[in-house]
């Protein structure tokens, strides 16, 4: 994929908060693009350093790659613990958009499960609480809206499992629109050649953290990317 102008949310000391594009990974091995090298491309550029000069950057939190939405990075490694600390703790506020198959309800609730995150795999499934590798999974959600293609839900994460929002949505029959791996029957966005390029309806919309430095509340929001348009949303 062509490198887009990174969408700078928040910029504050080594704080540096961006809007992920879809189909692009946080972080990935050499040889591969990631919005970690875009964002490192970004200050050597800004600085006027050369392409090879070694650009620190901490990344306290991960979204997954088809996943738009706020990402925090930070430019030294004292801010990188910090806010690592936070996310940690649970500390941080972390809201989610997600656009998902069929009708949910109650209008809102608490999700639990036990998720085990299959080996060598990028897939999480659900398993019985007494899994080896089981791991708890709590998210609250509420219905913003009932559209003709499913139901439009805000999520606030309690804990970070892989994939959690798309597995725990998909394992009740409401599947994230065009989260194929989850079992979504509805296309969503561009239907480009490399499905691991593709958008899903799923958007880091708030994220909510102490400044690593000054402590200061940060309140972020990401705009929804143009292909949540054909939704037709109310405002």
């Amino acid at each position: 994929m062509t490198a887009q102008p990174l969408e700078i949310l928040f910029e504050e000391g080594p704080c540096l908060v961006v809007n992920k594009p879809a189909g692009l990974l946080t972080q990935a091995p050499r040889g591969i693009n990631s919005l970690e090298l875009e964002v490192k491309d970004f200050y050597r550029q800004r600085e006027g350093k050369p392409p090879d000069a070694n650009i620190y950057l901490g990344l306290p939190h991960r979204i997954d790659r088809p996943v738009t939405g706020a990402i925090v990075f930070a430019r030294h490694v004292r801010a990188a613990r910090k806010l690592s600390s936070q996310f940690e703790n649970r500390t941080v506020g972390k809201t989610y958009w997600a656009f998902v198959e069929g009708h949910v309800a109650p209008e809102e609730g608490t999700w639990t499960d036990f998720l085990h995150k299959r080996h060598g795999m990028a897939q999480s499934e659900v398993v019985d609480a007494d899994h080896p590798a089981a791991k708890h999974a709590v998210l609250h959600y509420r219905v913003l809206w009932h559209g003709p293609l499913g139901s439009w839900l805000e999520v606030e994460l309690e804990t970070g499992r892989t994939h959690q929002i798309r597995v725990q949505c998909g394992s009740r029959g409401h599947a994230v629109l065009g989260d194929e791996q989850y079992g979504s029957q509805t296309a969503f966005g561009e239907r480009l050649q490399e499905s691991r390029d593709r958008a899903i309806a799923l958007h880091a919309r708030q994220l909510g953290f102490n400044h690593p430095m000054t402590n200061d509340p940060v309140d972020v929001v990401a705009p929804l990317p143009s292909t949540w348009q054909f939704l037709n949303l109310p405002d």
